[in-house]
């Protein structure tokens, strides 16, 4: 039941079960080598607080990526996996039965993943098609989603019979997606979604090339995360206007939130 969120400044926060306060977890230090970070999962399975660790784009840094390792108990870092040298945003990360773990890579269009008790990240997938590839999840029968914060789409990878990468499914949604961010897994072929341009956090489930979808909330100040716990989802306002509409660059943003809201029984 607790819930782990990353900023921009590269502080990991927790907020303990049943409290209201999220609190400063692990911070940046020179062992660590945190930066700034996009997405984090918490792995229950294995123990495991994985992190996107990237220079601040925001603020024009450079420097290397890395998924960084470390333990949900006492959130020592583990290990760390470094990005090829180049451009890179790692964004999200999602976790296979098989315990591989499966990253995406905004900037070039990449997806890598990391064996089990692997020592580094392999690539899996590139491509033009895969430019701005954010979210990504598991449905239970091994089927592997991504969706696109640029070109707004909720898709499927589709793996060949040697499990080598063969290319993207569209899938039809009811609704135009309006900068797909945060994905995750609620079994079966469900999941659900924030959409940090439209304000809207959404639960999708698909079936053939389309999805069904309901309404969590709308309205929201950049929703870019989101989990579950029980039946109630979790979502913070990332407000990333404030870092890159010029018309708020100056501003203070509000006192950053995470909201909690009912899980729908449908779609």
């Amino acid at each position: 039941g607790n819930l782990y969120n990353s900023s921009i400044a590269g502080t990991i926060y927790r907020t303990l079960a049943g409290s209201t306060t999220a609190e400063p977890w692990i911070e940046p230090s020179a062992e660590n080598g945190l930066i700034s970070l996009f997405g984090v999962l918490a792995d229950d399975v294995h123990g495991v607080l994985w992190a996107c660790n990237n220079p601040n784009m925001f603020a024009g840094e450079t420097g290397q990526s890395s998924v960084l390792a470390f333990g949900l108990e006492d959130g020592q870092l583990r290990n760390r996996y470094d990005f090829p040298e180049g451009l890179a945003a790692c964004n999200d990360i999602a976790v296979a039965t098989d315990r591989t773990v499966w990253v995406t890579e905004t900037s070039g269009g990449r997806i890598f993943t990391i064996r089990p008790d692997g020592e580094e990240l392999e690539l899996f997938a590139e491509g033009e098609e895969l430019v701005g590839v954010d979210g990504i999840a598991f449905a239970d029968d091994g089927a592997l989603y991504i969706n696109n914060v640029r070109a707004n789409l909720l898709q499927r990878v589709n793996r060949a019979a040697d499990g080598s990468y063969a290319g993207l499914t569209d899938i039809a949604v009811p609704a135009a997606l309006g900068g797909p961010d945060g994905l995750r897994p609620l079994g079966g072929n469900r999941f659900i979604q924030g959409e940090g341009q439209s304000g809207r956090v959404a639960v999708f489930e698909v079936s053939g090339d389309e999805a069904r979808m309901a309404d969590v909330a709308t309205g929201l100040n950049g929703p870019v995360g989101v989990t579950v716990v029980g039946d109630t989802v979790y979502v913070v306002e990332g407000k990333i206007g404030y870092l890159v509409d010029p018309a708020l660059r100056e501003q203070e943003p509000d006192p950053f939130v995470i909201r909690a809201f009912p899980l729908p029984e449908g779609p």
